[in-house]
């Protein structure tokens, strides 16, 4: 940072009348556009207009929450996982206008963890921080784990097979051999059962939750899986070498980033568009019921439930405001690329989901690929191969953004100097791209991804984000009271009523979550917290800048 630099924050914060030994000091408003303004080869690149930014929004949102977890919430909300996407959706909308008003207003990079620190002070800042670190690399990680699955699926079109115990994590892939000796043991107790039909599937259902010593031990055999100190092991080899695949790409640069990536969205909205008029047309209206016990057979406990699961399907369209720093117009394409992005994506999952439990009994929905098991499980083999390949390229478009958004939000808090800046903050002069923190983090996402189940990693990851969204529904309010004159090219409408529903949706989604997950948050924050008391806060360009 220059002298000159430096003096300007020192003035800011000096005017800001902020307490350096506070926890709370914020970062001045009239410090931000100066930060929005730094050019050179330790710069980030402007080369992203509206059209890119709606692309990477769609490109991060369409993938895991169609292909992969609505499998996981049907299970949860029955039929009504359409009215579970409508919930997310809504949660989604409310702080999405938020995230539009700070993302016009502060185009800088780092997203939440940038609108918290100028408004909530840095202690809230770096939770956030911290917190997004658990969306986006976790996120990453997630979807890495439903790449697999459908590679896996691609293969075997071409009778490839990979060992089970190199083609998913341990857990799952256990899970996976039961499952195949499952199906071979009814057919082989009646031969006229045929694969597909809803008899075959009640009968498979039957032999999985009455295990046998036949069934445990054909899987275990079928496993074949190699043992380290007694225990077998399991390693996701494809959702490793994705993960590397995907960083490598955003080493090399954002406007090839952008490219690969509207490249993706076509051909997977396209297979959305042909998945919602083919399927549509296997709907079976009985799978819906005919009163509200069936549709919702869990109530509204259950709705909640399977939108607080599948609410990760959305969680792409903030990750859009973490390229604010790479925008040539931020102001205006900003909330352009927030908004469209969310409202298409909502209209097309609502649809998405009707004909997934249309077609298939919400007991019998698949967890690792949903759709594509639907339709294959119906005998269009050719459709199942089609949407095997548009869920690859959701999902490694879904991938690049998650990976994008956690490597700037690090590169901003080591720009704040929260992190060590010469690793976190480091630009390739070359690539202009964050370069090391890029490999960290990809090697982080390859890694839990090959040995975490995708429903744990997918829980853990949706806490994190609802707790981010309702710190900007917040910080939204906070910043209309202290600082009303702030120039705001874009506004969030009906303040406080939007921000509080904002909270209230997301809070509830939060709760449906459950303990554990709980659990798993306050953990991740305590490790944070000890990393904030024992570096980042003595470091910190702020608290180092603002009068004793």
């Amino acid at each position: 940072m220059s002298s000159t630099r430096s003096d300007e924050l020192g003035a800011a914060v000096a005017e800001g009348k902020t307490a350096g030994n506070s926890l709370f000091v914020k970062k001045p408003m009239s410090m931000l556009p100066g930060e929005d303004k730094d050019t050179g080869e330790h710069s980030l690149k402007r080369s992203l207009g509206a059209v890119q930014l709606t692309a990477l929004g769609v490109g991060a949102i369409i993938g895991a929450g169609i292909f992969v977890l609505s499998g996981l919430g049907a299970h949860y909300a029955g039929p009504a996982l359409m009215l579970s996407f409508v919930l997310s959706g809504l949660g989604c909308a409310f702080a999405g206008l938020c995230y539009a008003e700070f993302a016009a207003m502060i185009p800088l990079a780092g997203s939440a963890y940038t609108y918290a620190y100028a408004t909530l002070g840095e202690l809230f800042a770096w939770i956030i921080g911290w917190d997004l670190t658990l969306e986006y690399a976790m996120g990453a990680s997630t979807v890495s784990s439903g790449w697999s699955n459908h590679f896996i699926e691609l293969l075997n079109i071409f009778h490839i097979k990979m060992p089970l115990w190199l083609a998913y994590d341990h857990w799952t892939g256990l899970s996976t051999a039961t499952k195949l000796v499952a199906r071979q043991m009814a057919q082989a107790a009646d031969a006229t059962l045929q694969p597909g039909t809803q008899a075959f599937l009640d009968k498979v259902d039957l032999i999985i939750k009455t295990p046998s010593p036949e069934l445990i031990q054909r899987a275990h055999a079928l496993l074949n899986a190699p043992t380290l100190f007694g225990y077998e092991i399991g390693f996701n080899l494809p959702a490793f070498l994705i993960a590397l695949v995907i960083t490598a790409i955003l080493v090399i640069g954002i406007r090839e980033s952008a490219r690969f990536n509207a490249t993706i969205v076509a051909i997977k909205v396209t297979v959305v568009l042909f998945v919602i008029g083919l399927g549509i047309h296997y709907v079976n209206f009985s799978n819906w019921g005919h009163d509200w016990s069936a549709f919702a057979p869990m109530g509204i406990s259950g709705v909640g439930a399977g939108a607080a699961y599948i609410f990760f399907a959305y969680i792409g369209f903030d990750a859009v405001s973490t390229t604010a720093q790479e925008c040539k117009n931020p102001q205006r394409d900003l909330p352009i690329g927030i908004m469209v992005s969310l409202l298409v994506c909502t209209v097309l999952y609502i649809l998405v989901a009707g004909v997934l439990t249309g077609m298939v009994r919400w007991q019998d929905v698949n967890i690792e690929a949903p759709i594509a098991r639907a339709f294959l499980d119906r005998g269009l083999n050719v459709a199942s191969h089609i949407i095997t390949v548009g869920a690859l390229a959701g999902l490694t478009s879904v991938m690049l953004v998650m990976l994008l958004g956690q490597t700037r939000v690090l590169y901003a808090m080591a720009n704040d100097g929260l992190l060590p800046r010469r690793f976190f903050a480091a630009v390739h002069p070359k690539f202009r791209t964050p370069y090391k923190n890029t490999i960290l983090v990809g090697l982080l996402a390859a890694i839990v991804g090959s040995i975490t189940p995708i429903d744990d990693i997918g829980k853990m990851v949706n806490i994190g984000t609802l707790l981010a969204f309702v710190m900007v529904c917040i910080a939204v309010m906070v910043l209309r009271r202290v600082n009303p004159q702030q120039p705001r090219p874009f506004r969030t409408p009906w303040v406080p009523v939007v921000p509080i529903l904002g909270i209230l949706f997301n809070g509830y989604m939060m709760y449906k979550l459950g303990w554990v997950n709980w659990a798993r948050l306050i953990v991740w924050l305590v490790i944070g917290l000890v990393i904030y008391f024992t570096y980042s806060r003595y470091h910190s360009r702020v608290r180092g800048a603002a009068p004793r």
